[in-house]
């Protein structure tokens, strides 16, 4: 009896003088070693920095914390020179459980080691809360923080990562401008297109980017634009599951959205819509709108200016702006004089649809015949003309 309250007493009395066997460890012992900015260590042959900035430390979303409750391996000082990988899914289940079905995620079961992690996103010691402007997950910051791997030549080639220049491109367009010219935080970056913790590849079809969910991401900021587009034809196709219906980045591409305003894209849409109608577009490219525009000027009706754009509607539709009750407002837009007779034009007429068009083909007909009589008249007509002249020229000096 008497030795065992010994050993009672004795283990009390070693609980006290040593707080490294039963007392949890404190930050600050921790920062003993950690304060020196100098402390490194060296993983896969690169120097390490173990230094931690108490400071930021009791800024971050963690500040709260003591060291131990996110390294719960460190049961005494000096700790093991290596330590397990800190474990974010034992506060956070249900962000981890929504991340292992991304493709960072499934990547990480696969057990690549290049892929983005809790920490590449949102920082080690310096997690701040993602309204933070210093937060690496801040709005502004975004496109930055998933540039270390998606601008990186290396993890591209390696991984053969589809767009490997998405960040340039998406840093030169309208909404890459607006976050980094204009620090609009209303502009999407990479989070609003793609999500966060859970991305899934563009084939996924609960992908946000998957091809019949893009009208619904994209109207989370274009809810106006998108209400419009999903009562016109593409948007009907779409929502129908028609994969092969245009939907927003058919026009505007994904990373590089530029300005409508933009005469570039002026010129480029017409190429896009002709992807789908061949044919409308080399008839177009046959009238007097079309070959203007072939030479680069825009100042002429182009395809949204007679079907519209997000609202295209088939000319049945009392709405479209092609319908019969309609066609003359239209026209008038670039014509103000335009009238019953005006809009009888044929923007799309076909030369070579006979039954269809039986005038102008047979117009287009008599004129080739006539052109092709004209050169076949005046061919052997020239070279006689020629003969003629060269003779009496070389008479003349003898």
């Amino acid at each position: 009896m008497h030795v065992l309250l010994s050993m009672v007493v004795v283990l009390f009395l070693f609980s006290v003088f040593n707080p490294y066997s039963f007392a949890a460890i404190s930050n600050e012992e921790c920062l003993e070693c950690h304060s020196d900015q100098e402390l490194t260590t060296t993983r896969e042959g690169e120097d390490v920095s173990l230094f931690v900035d108490e400071k930021i430390l009791k800024e971050t979303v963690h500040g709260e914390l003591e060291c131990e409750d996110c390294h719960g391996d460190i049961s005494e000082i000096p700790h093991p020179e290596r330590l397990k990988p800190v474990q974010c899914q034992d506060c956070h289940p249900e962000v981890f459980d929504v991340y292992k079905t991304s493709i960072h995620g499934q990547d990480s079961i696969k057990g690549i080691k290049d892929v983005a992690t809790c920490q590449d996103c949102h920082g080690g010691h310096n997690i701040y809360s993602r309204l933070d402007p210093r937060s690496m997950v801040y709005h502004l910051n975004l496109p930055n923080t998933c540039a270390q791997c998606h601008a990186d030549p290396k993890l591209i080639e390696k991984y053969n990562i589809p767009v490997g220049n998405a960040y340039q491109l998406y840093m030169d367009s309208i909404h890459g401008r607006a976050i980094s010219k204009s620090g609009l935080l209303v502009a999407a970056n990479c989070s609003d297109c793609h999500g966060s913790h859970n991305i899934k590849p563009h084939s996924d079809p609960s992908a946000l980017i998957y091809r019949t969910n893009i009208p619904t991401t994209c109207g989370k900021c274009h809810a106006g634009i998108v209400a419009i587009f999903e009562d016109s034809v593409h948007g009907k196709g779409i929502k129908n599951g028609n994969s092969h219906a245009p939907t927003c980045i058919d026009c505007h591409t994904a990373h590089h959205i530029q300005r409508v305003e933009a005469e570039a894209w002026k010129l480029d849409i017409i190429k896009e819509c002709g992807t789908c109608h061949e044919k409308l577009l080399e008839t177009y490219r046959d009238t007097y709108h079309g070959q203007v525009t072939a030479l680069g000027f825009t100042r002429v009706a182009r395809c949204s200016d007679c079907h519209g754009s997000h609202d295209i509607l088939p000319p049945n539709n009392p709405r479209s702006t092609l319908a019969k009750e309609n066609v003359v407002t239209t026209c008038q837009k670039c014509h103000p004089g335009a009238n019953r007779n005006f809009v009888k034009y044929d923007p799309h007429a076909d030369v070579h649809d006979k039954e269809g068009n039986p005038l102008l083909y047979y117009s287009y007909k008599f004129m080739h015949y006539l052109l092709l009589g004209v050169f076949a008249f005046f061919a052997p007509h020239t070279c006689l003309w020629f003969y003629r002249s060269l003779k009496e020229s070389l008479e003349r000096r003898r």
